[in-house]
């Protein structure tokens, strides 16, 4: 089943009454059907036996005497509790109004279902959106399997996944045109129902129950219960741009549609799940995938370590490894970096405050400054290189350095690729291994697969998490040199570095966007100059304001520490989820999906600029093209 959803409309129609179809209405329904050139287009000899047969159990919309929508359906026979909804469409006229969704109420109504179902395909987003609309209005779980496989069809169609809507109840609906709200109870079960808009999204169980460590939910004190794309839905209805992408780990946004259906259809054939090291067909189709399309056309020769299934895990497994090949314990890293929360990757950070929390000294490692750190007024690596050819300086050579290209929680500095060069040449001369942190830099989020690519340099050890698995599931990758992998079998493992879906789901995104260079070149490069041309025009609206970043790993420095949070706390209250970077959270962190469409990033940063306006009293200006889009 494929909806011919409601869309956008700029001037509001007349309401449309809604009635049972006639014969007569078997051409418009025809029409319709072909005109959306998103529905499974059926003979109109068929569409004129539905209005006959199946009248009870459709409905259609008329405007001035003409249909302009229908939902088809019909009560199984074997479930007569169970609507299936067949087609569900809405001319072009009368879109963007919630006149699919008031149809599909009304033969909910009618019928008095107690169940309802339908399929869709996995990138029919607009059809998925309706019917999980439908199961949060009465309150209803939401399941999703597949029905009828590709390899069912003789003539090639993408997997319908059976919805199934359970148990519906009736709801009086309130028609305000562009919104559905029911009302606050059901007559017949005396049940408050859930509102679309308006419903108190309730948080006590968070506050007293959860513990205090927990941090985003008190920057967004809301429920979210939808996701898709670049947007989030909380409870009460109110919708969210994100920009925060789940730290990094959302680069393809939330629940893309076909990682959504391999890992659907992974976890309902019976696959295992969980497998520790050993070796299932979606490791090795993962395995094979990111040789041929990530490493073989980078010339890089790695092997694929898989550490337990986060950030951290995988730097930790770096610095084991590191120790272990060189025979040296410490580690240098650099001022404002981070790498993880627990204690070896903790050493390596930077921010006091986390450090802290570790409760016992932090040993083995040192800081040494960043690109930058003295403004350019000091050479680069003039220390190191002294102190490592010094055999009386008392610094001990290190295993490893390790590095981030971007600084992400450390205010987005952004190492200049001379710089990056130079220093992988200093740890080559000294014979020091150099780790690469692309755990939130990588996987595209500064415009290239790896973040260190542009700079002309080959890391030894290269530690990926986040975004790898493309959907949000856990998952980490250790790279190393061939000649480095020397570990005893089992000599670091963890129990859930075999998560089966995820290498499902990052094998599909692997392919999605990385199988040639025409997404990083054509959407991601294009995302990354709008929202750059959009932050660069900000920043320069406030006095001492500067961007940061690279990528889509930017953001605006504010020189008043006090700002960014302010600005984050007013886009939050417009609809706008955008979180704070550095040591005094002083930048602007701006990470929206690297899929985010153009019309979307505008208005995000539309939203920023309004936000920066209103906590500077700046003049602020934000112009796309010749089109000034805001004027604050």
């Amino acid at each position: 089943m494929a909806a011919d959803a409601d869309t956008p409309l700029t001037t509001r129609p007349t309401t449309p009454t809604l009635r049972r179809p006639r014969p007569a209405d078997g051409a418009a329904l025809w029409q319709m059907a072909r005109d959306s050139r998103t529905l499974d287009v059926n003979t109109s000899y068929a569409y004129l036996l539905w209005c006959r047969d199946f009248a009870d159990t459709s409905v259609i919309a008329e405007l001035d005497g003409a249909p302009v929508g229908f939902v088809t359906g019909y009560l199984r026979p074997d479930a007569p509790g169970t609507l299936m909804v067949w087609q569900v469409a809405v001319a072009e006229a009368a879109r963007g109004h919630g006149l699919a969704s008031r149809m599909l109420e009304e033969l909910v109504s009618r019928t008095s279902a107690e169940a309802v179902e339908t399929t869709i395909t996995a990138d029919n987003e607009a059809s998925i959106a309706l019917f999980t609309g439908l199961a949060r209005r009465h309150g209803a779980g939401h399941e999703v399997t597949p029905l009828f496989t590709e390899r069912m069809y003789p003539d090639g169609h993408d997997t319908e996944f059976l919805h199934r809507i359970a148990p519906t109840r009736p709801v009086a609906v309130r028609d305000r045109g562009d919104v559905l709200e029911p009302t606050a109870a059901s007559p017949t079960t005396g049940h408050s129902l859930p509102r679309r808009k308006g419903r108190t999204m309730t948080n006590d169980i968070f506050t007293t129950t959860e513990s205090e460590v927990r941090s985003y939910s008190r920057s967004w004190p809301a429920v979210f219960s939808h996701a898709s794309g670049s947007t989030q839905t909380a409870e009460d209805g109110t919708e969210y741009l994100d920009f925060f992408a789940g730290a990094g780990a959302l680069n393809y946004g939330h629940n893309h549609p076909k990682m959504q259906a391999a890992v659907v259809e992974y976890l309902t054939s019976g696959a295992p799940v969980h497998s520790l090291d050993m070796m299932t067909p979606a490791k090795r189709e993962f395995l094979e995938t990111f040789k041929e399309l990530i490493l073989d056309p980078r010339g890089l020769d790695y092997k694929v370590m898989f550490p337990g299934p986060t950030g951290t895990n995988t730097v930790e497994a770096a610095l084991k490894l590191a120790r272990k090949v060189t025979g040296r314990q410490h580690i240098l890293s650099f001022t404002n970096a981070f790498h993880g929360m627990t204690l070896g990757s903790l050493s390596v950070t930077g921010n006091s405050m986390k450090r802290k929390g570790a409760g016992i000294p932090l040993t083995n490692s040192s800081k040494i400054p960043y690109d930058d750190y003295f403004d350019g007024e000091t050479a680069d690596f003039l220390w190191l290189e002294r102190v490592l050819e010094d055999s009386g300086s008392g610094v001990d050579k290190p295993a490893a350095v390790i590095v981030e290209t971007v600084q992400g929680e450390g205010g987005l500095r952004a190492a200049r690729a001379e710089w990056l060069r130079g220093l992988s040449e200093l740890c080559r001369k000294h014979e020091i291994l150099l780790i690469v942190d692309d755990v939130q830099a990588g996987c595209g989020r500064t415009g290239t697969f790896f973040s260190f690519e542009e700079a002309g340099f080959t890391p030894d050890i290269v530690c990926l998490s986040k975004s790898i698995s493309g959907y949000g599931l856990p998952m980490a990758l250790t790279l190393f040199r061939g000649d480095l992998d020397q570990w005893a079998p089992g000599e670091h493992n963890g129990t859930f570095r075999g998560n089966n879906p995820a290498f499902v789901a990052a094998t599909t995104a692997l392919r999605e966007f990385w199988a040639d260079d025409s997404f990083e070149r054509g959407t991601l490069a294009e995302a990354i100059a709008t929202v750059h041309s959009g932050l660069e025009q900000i920043a320069a609206s406030v006095e001492g304001a500067s961007v940061r970043g690279r990528g889509l790993l930017a953001g605006i420095r504010f020189e008043d520490v006090e700002v960014a949070g302010k600005v984050a706390r007013e886009a939050f209250a417009h609809g706008l989820l955008v979180e704070t970077s550095g040591p005094d959270d002083e930048v602007l962190k701006v990470m929206p999906p690297l899929t985010t469409p153009k019309d979307q990033l505008e208005r995000g940063l539309r939203l920023i600029a309004d936000a920066v306006a209103t906590v500077t009293g700046a003049d602020v200006q934000y112009r796309t093209g010749d089109r000034e889009l805001l004027d604050a």
